[in-house]
């Protein structure tokens, strides 16, 4: 089996920073100290890098698995951001082979309808039964826009029905007919709130955040859900950060609609540099894009964390010349010249991406 032998970054573990090397012996790691010097069959130093445990995209939507009209590749939209387990955000082919068949790691939040202001679970049943092990909670689209709702009774049988089925539930609020705190009441720990930023009527700054923060304190998981300058009002994100509203994760809702058009080539290292950009300190970030998604989605101990013993999967982040330039629907602009840029992706103790 072949070695590879990282040296001289400072690597996030999914807890802690630290000045370590990292021997990886075939798809294993198989030392973390802080000088190794064993023969390996490649060594790549990464000298003023981040090494961190692989990226975990809590929300994206795969091609031949979510809706066709947002569907993307999946590796390509995550293997070069460092990304290296995702999670469909409301899977309804129902392609477990597909599913299978990517170097990316994935698990799938089935669709749940709302119609006619009632919860139509017909299609999420099927596709529960179709994805079996590989689905882990129910995707709501609680938006006026998209599903025929008016009040909050439709989500609460959707959390009732993921609740008998064990499972957790990942509400889409933006153009919510109820207050976020109705949303939040809805939820249980575990629940993850996504585009939880959102500006316009009924978003989580109308009451302070108080809501919000009192929701997170009980477990209900925040997730900023990005979708470049769509989903996420920056003015809000700023003014949560400054009131001590830290999301809990970070991920893209990337699709095939947005991968070149959000201020440059749109990824997970975008999204992290938006939020660095926001005030998020280091360790809050990167907790946001690596141990805290792999928890919520129920993986920590397979995703999320540079352990020896576990599976070698990891990114290689360089903070360098790579700007972006948005401008969100309210009219928040934001930009900088630098941002986080992947350098080396490796997945299953195989380097995947060298950028």
């Amino acid at each position: 089996m072949a070695k590879l032998l990282i040296k001289n970054g400072c690597v996030w573990d999914g807890e802690r920073f630290e000045k370590v090397d990292i021997l990886i012996n075939g798809q294993t790691v198989e030392r973390i100290e802080p000088t190794i010097a064993e023969t390996a069959d490649t060594v790549y130093y990464a000298d003023g890098k981040t090494v961190s445990a692989g990226l975990v995209d809590a929300h994206v939507h795969m091609r031949g698995i979510s809706a066709d009209r947002y569907g993307i590749g999946v590796d390509l939209s995550c293997i070069p951001f460092g990304v290296t387990a995702a999670a469909d955000a409301s899977g309804v082919h129902g392609d477990r082979v597909l599913l299978d068949s990517f170097t990316v790691k994935n698990t799938v939040f089935v669709c749940a309808d709302i119609r006619d202001n009632r919860a139509d679970l017909t299609k999420a049943e099927e596709m529960l039964i179709r994805y079996g092990d590989k689905a882990v909670g129910i995707k709501v689209y609680f938006d006026t826009v998209v599903s025929e709702v008016f009040d909050s009774e439709p989500l609460r049988q959707i959390c009732a029905f993921a609740r008998a089925k064990g499972l957790r539930v990942m509400v889409h609020c933006s153009h919510s007919p109820t207050p976020m705190s109705e949303i939040l009441e809805a939820l249980s720990p575990g629940d993850i709130l996504t585009h939880a930023f959102h500006g316009g009527e009924n978003n989580a700054a109308e009451d302070g955040f108080v809501s919000m923060k009192q929701a997170q304190s009980r477990g209900v998981v925040i997730d900023v859900g990005f979708a470049g300058n769509v989903h996420t009002d920056f003015g809000i994100l700023r003014r949560a950060i400054e009131a001590g509203v830290i999301p809990d994760i970070i991920s893209t809702d990337v699709t095939k609609l947005s991968t070149y058009t959000r201020g440059g080539r749109y990824g997970m290292t975008m999204c992290m540099s938006i939020a660095a950009a926001m005030g998020m300190s280091v360790e809050a970030l990167f907790r946001a894009v690596t141990s805290h998604p792999a928890t919520a989605l129920g993986k920590a101990e397979e995703w999320g964390y540079l352990k020896v013993g576990r599976c070698a999967d990891l990114a290689v982040l360089a903070y360098t010349d790579e700007g972006f330039d948005l401008t969100d629907r309210a009219g928040n602009r934001i930009k900088s010249k630098r941002g986080y840029r992947c350098v080396l992706t490796v997945a299953d103790g195989r380097v995947v991406y060298q950028g």
